[in-house]
């Protein structure tokens, strides 16, 4: 039987009653989702915090997605009506590509400012995100030099601080959060797989397997070309196809050890792009 992911340890409970006593301090929400899992990677607790906030939806980590796939997500939270940017965080005009979006966003807002006399406003946004989702990296783009600590893995950023940028944003920075229950174990191995979730509180070998279980219905040949693979490999079970890709490793049965190596190659784009949440599912 799959093991259960969760984790909602004392912080993340602690970040939503922050958030939720500074929201009213803020003009607009930067929702941060990863274009890899961009349904997955929506906390449903922050949705309904947020509630008619204006909100900014950037799909982080595009560089690493399905470009076709991060297109369709595009357009569909268009038509729910969300304002949207796709990111590529290291691009080096980020800070105007955000603060631009974010205008666009607030565009009533601030005409109704300007219809007052009121130019120039700073606009102060709260970014908020699932751990691991490139909040930090973001920051240190905007703000243009190192403020916030970066690593791949979730629960780098505690604490809620602002910090204001060159392009007149006001950022308010908070702690990557999830919510206290996945309803879908779907949704965990998701997160497992694009490090959302720490390592350490999930089974390598299931996240192993789901993982080959997604390549093998929509993309086999980075498996088979990554782990130099016959071109029936995929006529063996999930499990089977595991256990070969271990010997091919050189691990012989330690299959938990090739998991690993499994995902660290997925989540470094070492098996090329992929988005794990498919639309037309």
């Amino acid at each position: 039987m799959a093991q259960i992911i969760q984790w909602f340890p004392g912080h993340m409970a602690k970040a939503f009653r922050l958030m939720g006593e500074n929201l009213k301090l803020v003009d607009i929400v930067f929702e941060l989702i990863d274009a890899r899992v961009p349904a997955s990677s929506r906390n449903p607790e922050v949705d309904k915090l947020v509630a008619a906030k204006p909100r900014l939806l950037i799909m982080t980590k595009a560089d690493l997605a399905d470009p076709e796939q991060t297109r369709l997500w595009k357009a569909h939270y268009q038509k729910l009506g969300y304002q949207v940017l796709v990111l590529d965080t290291r691009n080096h005009k980020t800070p105007q590509l955000v603060t631009k979006a974010a205008q666009a966003a607030l565009a009533d807002q601030i005409q109704k400012q300007a219809d007052k006399g009121i130019h120039n406003q700073p606009i102060r946004a709260m970014i908020t995100g699932i751990p691991n989702v490139g909040k930090s990296t973001l920051l240190n783009h905007l703000v243009m030099k190192n403020v916030a600590p970066t690593a791949n893995r979730p629960g780098v950023t505690k604490k809620i601080a602002w910090l204001k940028t060159p392009t007149h944003l006001e950022l308010l920075d908070s702690p990557g959060v999830l919510w206290p229950k996945f309803e879908d174990q779907t949704v965990g191995l998701k997160l497992a797989l694009t490090g959302a979730v720490k390592d350490t509180i999930f089974a390598k070998d299931d996240a192993a397997l789901f993982m080959i279980k997604f390549f093998r219905d929509f993309r086999p040949q980075a498996i088979l070309d990554r782990y130099h693979l016959a071109e029936n490999a995929f006529d063996q079970s999930d499990v089977d196809l595991l256990l070969d890709i271990t010997a091919r490793l050189g691990f012989k049965d330690d299959y938990d050890k090739a998991a690993e190596r499994m995902l660290n190659d997925l989540r470094s784009g070492k098996l090329g792009t992929y988005t794990l949440d498919r639309l037309d599912d």
